[in-house]
């Protein structure tokens, strides 16, 4: 049966096969678990169709046996009332009865070995259904890693690194340059204003000497004057 190869491929639980052969694994394991349903159910109606012809041939095969004893009860009664002819008549049918036993017979335990070929089929289809539906979440789980997986590598094989680094250091130069220019600018600017301190400490001592001059004349008159300029 065809269903035997695909049950093949699934109980294999090669995702990467599934993947290969179809572009949507997830939808190809639930179609073949669909299919093997499908194929269960058929065996199934077989199974079922197979053993009402079993049971027939069987009733067919018991009613013969019957008929051959009765016809051989018969002819025993006739011989016991010593009429052989009548014996002989229901002997024929007997031998008649008889035959007809024994092709109900073959056609009974034929039916009865095809019959249970068809059970055992019946049986290895449920137990792989069952199988494959227990395995289902695991395969779809992996079929759906495996995409993520395929669509990082693209990415990743679509990202320049070299070039992103080459970006970053031109980007780093430039940040550094900005932080050198900072960095003059801040000492020249600290520089003016030491400058400018002195020029303006020189020039308030200047005042302040030129105040004191003044003072020491008001309060010691010229002399004081000329004592301090000494």
């Amino acid at each position: 049966m065809g269903i035997f190869s695909r049950l093949s491929d699934l109980l294999k639980s090669n995702v990467n096969d599934l993947i290969d052969r179809a572009e949507d694994p997830e939808k190809m394991v639930k179609q073949v678990i669909a299919d093997m349903q499908t194929e269960l159910n058929k065996a199934t109606q077989n199974y079922g169709k197979a053993k009402a012809s079993e049971r027939l041939a069987e009733k067919k095969y018991l009613d013969a046996q019957k008929i051959s004893a009765s016809w051989e009860n018969k002819a025993k009664a006739a011989l016991s009332q010593g009429n052989q002819e009548l014996a002989k008549q229901a002997l024929a049918k007997k031998v008649k009865a008889d035959e007809d036993t024994a092709n109900y017979k073959e056609m009974y335990e034929s039916i009865s070995n095809q019959t249970e070929a068809i059970e055992d089929q019946v049986e290895v289809l449920k137990s792989k259904l069952e199988e494959a539906k227990s395995r289902q979440a695991m395969l779809i789980a992996r079929s759906q890693m495996a995409d993520t997986k395929k669509n990082l590598a693209k990415s990743a094989g679509g990202f320049d690194g070299s070039s992103s680094m080459e970006k970053f250091r031109r980007m780093e130069e430039k940040i550094e340059r900005k932080e050198a220019e900072a960095d003059a600018f801040t000492e020249i600017a600290g520089t003016d204003e030491i400058d400018n301190d002195s020029f303006e400490k020189i020039e308030t001592d200047a005042k302040v000497d030129a105040e004191m001059q003044r003072l020491l004349a008001e309060m010691n008159g010229g002399a004081a004057s000329v004592d301090a300029a000494e």
